[in-house]
């Protein structure tokens, strides 16, 4: 099969071959058209090669007719010995079907069926379940389709975004948690562009393409969709808006008695003190609030933190986090530094993530000022054991499902505590993702906030998510220098 028939995110969709598979998709982008080429090369192998029969089920009957003969001109490309698309009806006792039908000397079919559960009864093979958002009832469909799987075949879910809280939105946000072990391919009118679509157009209709006419054609698509061009062209589903976590499901999760230790310097020319003595204000005060409480930490459970970054507009949070036997997070404390030099927040890290039993792994926010302390942990712990996170929407994208599962599910601990509160609910959803907005609140102590504790968790969640580390850090001899950079471990 030559790659030039196929532009890239095409390729990449065929040669997946998860045994469930979904496609978050911009619309006219060619997905059923390469997926029907998928089909033929799976229908047209001998059983002995491990061909199969594909089903394909979408919500009217011209998409299913279309697909069918997509799959029929395939057929003629690739050379494979197929005959017709034929059409008839199957009888069944509660309503007839009408089916769509391609066969394969191999003796493999491609048919086309209605979108209905009971389509799949006694079907072996490949199901393909297209525009999956507008289907009437997605969770039954993919249930039936899931049968399939006992016997080797596989589920290929492809659909443009109809509501945010349609299931087919509401799958790719289990998948995003982890609740769901599928493979996840995400296309918007941009990545298409970008992979050479309006070239391929050019191409299959004899234009010639310069910059400036994809550009207008980009230009003129967002203005046919008007206000629906987010949800039809750049998966965005509509409706989304409003805070992404509610009060109940936050406060499900808080412990009372959990402590949320806040540093503050301890005078206003505190950043001018000499480095010795700086040091040794900050350890007395390490030594007192936060070392009973790392003390107190299961020697023997894996531990990991999270890391927010904040100078004088922001905070900085550190979420550490002991993962118990059954894989839930116990938080023992988190700290919130206000007005915090870097050199002191160096040694508050340190000290805190040095006495971390198991230490498995961190992530940091490594924007702006925080990049030099993200690269300061990345240099001591080593970066199998240090992300060091540049924050997008990608980021957010992934990564606030997983911290929506926790509340859901309930395998997490969080303090009892307004602030952290206010962090967590200040989460909102802007262009289908969730994140911290731009605008910042107070809370009852006047502490400027700007979902800081939020964003520390989520970091602590990415670095359970990408940290595998077989091995964890330890530290087990320990020296203090008042003048030589802070605290210094050796040994590990």
């Amino acid at each position: 099969m030559g790659t030039d028939l196929f532009i890239p995110y095409q390729r990449g969709w065929i040669a997946d071959r998860a045994r469930v598979k979904l496609w978050e998709k911009s619309r006219r982008i060619g997905a059923s058209y390469s997926e029907a080429a998928a089909s033929v090369l799976e229908a047209a192998k001998s059983p002995d090669a491990g061909g199969q029969s594909s089903f394909y089920l979408s919500y009217n009957k011209e998409m299913t007719q279309q697909f069918v003969k997509d799959s029929a001109l395939w057929a003629k490309k690739f050379n494979a010995v197929a005959g017709e698309m034929e059409e008839f009806i199957l009888r069944d006792e509660d309503k007839d079907i009408t089916v769509y039908r391609i066969r394969f000397a191999s003796g493999f079919d491609i048919l086309g069926l209605p979108s209905e559960p009971r389509s799949l009864r006694s079907k072996q093979g490949r199901v393909i379940i297209d525009e999956a958002g507008f289907v009437d009832d997605l969770p039954e469909l993919m249930k039936a389709a899931m049968a399939l799987l006992m016997w080797g075949g596989s589920v290929r879910v492809m659909s443009t975004h109809n509501g945010e809280d349609n299931p087919f939105n509401e799958l790719i946000q289990d998948v995003r948690a982890g609740r769901k072990k599928y493979s996840l391919h995400r296309t918007t009118l941009d990545d298409a562009l970008s992979d050479g679509l309006y070239k391929t157009i050019c191409r299959t209709t004899g234009q010639i393409w310069t910059r400036e006419k994809e550009e207008a054609w980009r230009a003129g698509l967002i203005a046919d969709y008007g206000d629906g061009a987010d949800e039809e062209l750049f998966c965005i589903p509509s409706k989304s808006s409003g805070a992404y976590l509610t009060r109940p499901l936050i406060e499900s999760c808080m412990e009372p008695g959990v402590p949320v230790l806040r540093w503050t310097p301890p005078a206003k020319d505190f950043v001018d003190w000499p480095l010795e003595q700086a040091e040794k204000a900050t350890r007395e005060w390490l030594d007192e609030h936060v070392g009973p409480l790392l003390a107190a930490l299961p020697q023997e459970r894996k531990h990991y933190f999270g890391q927010d970054f904040g100078r004088t507009g922001d905070l900085s949070i550190v979420w550490p986090a002991t993962e118990e036997v059954n894989l839930d997070l116990t938080t023992p404390f988190v700290l919130e530094l206000f007005n915090c030099p870097h050199r002191t927040q160096e040694q508050i890290l340190f000290y805190v993530v040095d006495r971390l039993p198991q230490f498995s792994g961190g992530a940091l926010d490594a924007r702006g000022n925080g990049s030099a302390l993200a690269e300061s942990a990345r240099q001591k712990y080593g970066p199998s054991y240090i992300a060091e996170v540049m924050i997008s929407e990608g980021w957010y994208r992934e990564i606030m499902p997983k911290l929506k599962a926790r509340f859901e599910d309930r395998t997490m601990t969080a303090p009892k505590d307004e602030g952290i509160l206010s962090d967590l609910r200040s989460l909102r959803v802007v262009r289908g993702v969730a994140r911290v907005p731009e605008t910042r609140s107070k809370d009852a102590q006047g502490t400027k906030r700007h979902g800081d504790a939020a964003v520390g968790l989520a970091m602590l969640l990415y670095a359970i998510e990408t940290m595998d580390n077989e091995e964890p850090w330890e530290c087990v001899t320990e020296s203090y220098s008042a003048t030589g950079g802070g605290i210094n471990f050796a040994g590990f």
